[in-house]
């Protein structure tokens, strides 16, 4: 059992990897947020994770309802954030991503835009 060092106190393990692979498999590896297919393709899977709908800061529980699958950037993106219901996080998490999608696209434009000018 894994050890808070902040609290120091002992912390149940977030999901095991038995229990990782039931949810992952009852939600046919797809990211629930984003839709990526985990099975497409081998750099799909490897960034596969479980996600804690009520994260666990905010003591959400290790329940099959509270878990699902979903991509590491999606998860990364919604974080500690809780919401109303799940709903209501793919939005956050969707609406971020293509905000962040946008200004990586304008940044990476900017460079060709100056070598073409030039």
């Amino acid at each position: 059992m894994p050890f808070n060092f902040i609290t120091l106190s002992r912390v149940d393990m977030p999901v095991s990897q038995a229990e990782g692979l039931k949810i992952l498999e009852r939600d046919q590896f797809c990211c629930k947020y984003c839709g990526l297919d985990g099975r497409a393709s081998f750099d799909n899977a490897l960034v596969m994770s479980v996600d804690f709908i009520m994260p666990r800061a905010h003591k959400g529980k290790k329940d099959p309802a509270n878990l699902v699958a979903c991509c590491r950037p999606c998860n990364m993106i919604k974080g500690k954030r809780v919401y109303k219901n799940f709903e209501d996080a793919k939005k956050y998490v969707l609406a971020r991503r293509e905000a962040m999608r946008q200004t990586w696209e304008t940044k990476r434009s900017r460079p060709a835009a100056k070598t073409a000018s030039t």
